[in-house]
């Protein structure tokens, strides 16, 4: 049994090799390499296809049948879905051929063929922004375009994922403050929750890491040195006061007011601490004033 299906699979592998394919791999004529290639691009054999194509190609380069060839080979490795192959292949026949009918729809399939690469949120964006380069030229070349309005909806899809991207790690450093340096990631949260808000101001997340801003600026200070206290305290009121601002019938307005007078509560327990730390010094420079007086009278 095992025997006859090795054989069977053998038979197949040899009637491949000897079919009209392979023999048209091997001609010389490039005529009917190209019209091979066309034929097997009309008939959704496309890797074929692309293998007739990278063959005719080199020879029809510059005549008036190499236009849509390069289209085409451009179009078997974008519905074979090798994506990269396809935004570069597209990209190059738009630069060759900018006054071509096909002009359009390249710029629009080099656009598209990055944007379906693109990974998840969750992964490095690189790819991301190239994509989003490739459809902002696109809608800024053609403004009127059939594809203009899918064009957008693919920019506001990558945007998004950037959007995902930056809370990602923004509440990434929020979940990290527990840790055993808390200080560092106090910062890094302030840092990126304000960064958020400027790069994503319509975000449905800002109200949600405004109050965590409050949260961990009040932390921050608490367990800051006594030098840096003050400020950082004023800063965490300043970001309850802006939260107050922006979001008035907030869910979390309870919770940011309790942080608010335990603010308030901290700044007037250090400036009490300041003021005595100032007598304190200040009677020790009296006493070292008045010792000094002594000694050169003496």
């Amino acid at each position: 049994m095992l025997v006859r299906r090795i054989l069977s699979i053998l038979g197949v592998v040899l009637l491949s090799a000897c079919g009209p394919f392979a023999k048209l791999e091997k001609s010389t004529n490039w005529e009917e390499l190209y019209n091979g290639a066309n034929k097997y691009y009309q008939e959704g054999e496309y890797n074929k296809a692309i293998i007739l194509y990278e063959k005719v190609l080199p020879v029809i380069k510059g005549s008036e049948k190499a236009e849509m060839a390069e289209y085409n080979y451009a179009d078997c490795h974008f519905k074979t879905k090798r994506y990269i192959e396809s935004g570069g292949y597209f990209n190059t026949f738009y630069k060759t051929y900018s006054r071509s009918v096909l002009a359009e729809e390249a710029l629009f399939m080099h656009a598209y063929s990055l944007y379906l690469d693109a990974p998840d949120y969750n992964l490095d964006q690189q790819s991301s922004k190239e994509a989003v380069t490739a459809i902002q030229q696109f809608v800024t070349r053609f403004p009127a375009s059939a594809s203009y309005e899918r064009a957008m909806d693919m920019l506001k899809d990558l945007e998004s994922r950037f959007e995902q991207k930056a809370y990602s790690e923004a509440t990434m450093y929020y979940r990290l403050k527990d840790g055993l340096f808390p200080g560092d990631f106090y910062r890094a949260c302030i840092i990126n929750f304000q960064n958020f808000a400027k790069d994503y101001p319509e975000s449905k997340h800002n109200e949600e890491l405004a109050y965590k801003l409050v949260e961990v600026s009040y932390a921050y200070a608490k367990n800051s040195a006594y030098d840096k206290k003050g400020e950082r305290l004023a800063d965490a009121l300043k970001f309850a006061s802006n939260f107050y601002r922006k979001f008035p019938a907030s869910g979390y307005l309870g919770e940011v007011k309790k942080l608010e007078e335990q603010t308030k509560e901290e700044a007037i327990a250090h400036e009490k601490v300041k003021k005595e730390v100032a007598e304190r010094k200040a009677a020790e420079e009296a006493v070292s004033s008045g010792e000094k007086e002594i000694n050169n009278q003496n």
